[in-house]
């Protein structure tokens, strides 16, 4: 490894010159490492083919899309920006997302899981996952500076890309014990997703249940409520609309809110005899 030292220090510079935030920058060079392993050679040393040769090999182990996409992203980095080849990033292919539809909680599901979350703490979180549509991320970066109880908003600092944004602060999330933040361990996300898995078993839900599964059920529930999409879309901290706009799948009440064109028929159909 002491040949990655030199490349593996500029690489870092690169993205903390552009402001990647450390659990990306160290995905990165993770992948990074990974990818250097496999052919026991300095990436600088490695090209288009190499890429594409472990690619392949990544897809013959049944990697899941999202853990190979953000690989993608890694060796996309290092020879785009870190080695300066202008001419690879586009052509090293990400794998195309399944268009799956979020798994989405009833109300009555949300309280049954809510309240079998065991400890204070997970609870707390896991409930501020939810009143706010907030990913794991945010929730277990929230401070107490962040809660702007006479806005009733929640200041999200480091959002998905670095983003900043304003989230819904609750009444009732207000008046839940928030566990103060401890700058030197914080809530940990293996400790939410930990919780997520009990709750889901003790509240008896065969749902597939995560901590976004909170943040589906939030954007759906405002959905079914009547918010305007593009409210929710601000919520969210989305860029796309249409990023948004599938949630109008999954919600039940605008699904039958919709008029079928059949029944604007005037149509008599007489069973056969």
């Amino acid at each position: 490894m002491a040949a990655m030292s030199p490349l593996r220090r500029r690489m870092i510079e690169d993205m903390t010159v552009r402001n990647l935030s450390p659990a990306t920058q160290r995905s990165y060079v993770h992948a990074v490492a990974k990818f250097s392993q496999y052919f026991d050679k300095s990436p600088d040393r490695l090209g288009l083919e190499d890429v594409r040769a472990y690619q392949v090999h990544l897809a013959s182990k049944g990697i899941a899309w999202a853990s190979f996409n953000q690989i993608v992203c890694a060796l996309r980095f290092l020879y785009g920006v870190t080695l300066a080849r202008a001419e690879m990033p586009e052509r090293i292919a990400y794998a195309r997302e399944p268009r799956k539809l979020p798994v989405v909680l009833s109300a009555e599901e949300v309280v049954h899981f809510l309240e079998a979350v065991p400890g204070l703490k997970s609870r707390a979180a896991l409930t501020t996952a939810y009143a706010a549509g907030l990913r794991v991320s945010e929730v277990v970066a929230l401070k107490n500076r962040d809660i702007e109880s006479k806005r009733m908003v929640i200041r999200i600092e480091r959002g998905k890309g670095g983003k900043e944004r304003y989230a819904m602060l609750s009444t009732q999330l207000l008046r839940i014990l928030f566990p103060g933040r401890d700058p030197v361990h914080p809530i940990d996300q293996t400790v939410l997703h930990a919780a997520c898995r009990s709750a889901r078993q003790a509240a008896g839900l065969e749902k597939h249940v995560t901590v976004h599964t909170l943040r589906h059920s939030f954007a759906t529930h405002l959905l079914e409520n009547g918010t305007d999409i593009r409210i929710i879309q601000v919520l969210l901290g989305h860029n796309n609309l249409s990023t948004t706009a599938r949630y109008t799948q999954v919600s039940t009440s605008t699904i039958q809110k919709t008029t079928s064109p059949l029944d604007r028929l005037d149509l008599e159909i007489v069973p056969p005899a």
